[in-house]
């Protein structure tokens, strides 16, 4: 009920809009390159040719880098070794003061870039081509999260030292923002546009369905991770049911409560599966 209330009250300050754009990173991103922006026409042109230099410099240097993260792990060891393998020296990590959790972010930015992209070219191709049968939201959905998924898989046996590095509290934001990002560009290309209290139930389930199965995939050891993908598909039909909710005559407060006890349950199954606290 207290969520509930939290959510109304938010709404009264913000229009739905809004709210969903605070929802994401790109809130984040924008505020700051209104900022940047602002600094850089105070500033001569060839500083701001440095900052984009600087930049570049940083984004090819944490691309390298990630092949080094299977063996290194997220640190700065691995950043540096990156930037030796494209000629940089390799005391060039200290451009990065966060260390490891720079190029955690990096590399969930680049996952969700290149997911947003996949899910463009599908809604175009779609568009371009009416006679294909199109898939149901629940199928499109399930697609979208295992691609996105084994995008981790090649970096699975570090990645719970990714996980953690993100839960330190001076990254819980960045990485809840990549999450939100994440969920909401999914719901986005699956077509929902809706600016009604479902919106934001929607991606809360489908955030902790991703995080849950994800949590599970770290210790499926079955053959293409089929188990994962079962325990995935099984998390989505709960999902469609839990809509079906939202739908009927049953109160929003209620629909909730049901909506946070099952979505909870999953994420409480896959965390005690890997003695998590």
């Amino acid at each position: 009920m207290a969520m509930v209330n939290s959510f109304r009250s938010v709404r009264m300050l913000f229009s739905a809009t809004g709210f969903r754009h605070l929802w994401t990173s790109r809130a984040l991103l924008v505020d700051q390159s209104d900022t940047d922006n602002k600094k850089e026409s105070q500033q001569p042109i060839h500083e701001e040719n440095d900052e984009e230099y600087e930049k570049n410099i940083k984004t090819k240097i944490l691309g390298a880098s990630l092949k080094f993260v299977p063996d290194m792990g997220w640190t700065k060891q691995a950043i540096s070794a990156g930037a030796e393998s494209i000629g940089y020296p390799g005391v060039i990590h200290g451009l990065f003061p966060n260390g490891g959790a720079d190029l955690v972010h990096h590399f969930y930015f680049m996952c969700n870039r290149e997911l947003n992209e996949t899910l463009q070219k599908m809604l175009l191709n779609v568009k371009e081509d009416s006679t294909s049968p199109r898939k149901t939201a629940e199928h499109q959905v399930l697609d979208a999260v295992e691609t996105r998924l084994r995008m981790v898989i090649p970096y699975k046996k570090t990645w719970p030292q990714a996980l953690a590095i993100m839960t330190l509290p001076p990254n819980v934001p960045i990485a809840l923002a990549n999450l939100l990002t994440l969920v909401d560009d999914i719901c986005y290309y699956v077509g929902d546009r809706s600016v009604d209290f479902n919106w934001y139930t929607r991606r809360m389930i489908l955030a902790i369905i991703y995080k849950a199965t994800e949590l599970y995939m770290l210790q499926d050891s079955s053959e293409d991770h089929k188990e994962t993908w079962k325990f995935l598909e099984t998390r989505i039909k709960e999902a469609v049911q839990i809509h079906s909710l939202f739908s009927s005559s049953v109160k929003p407060d209620e629909a909730l409560s049901r909506a946070a006890e099952s979505a909870s349950a999953a994420f409480v199954t896959a965390r005690n599966i890997l003695g998590l606290k």
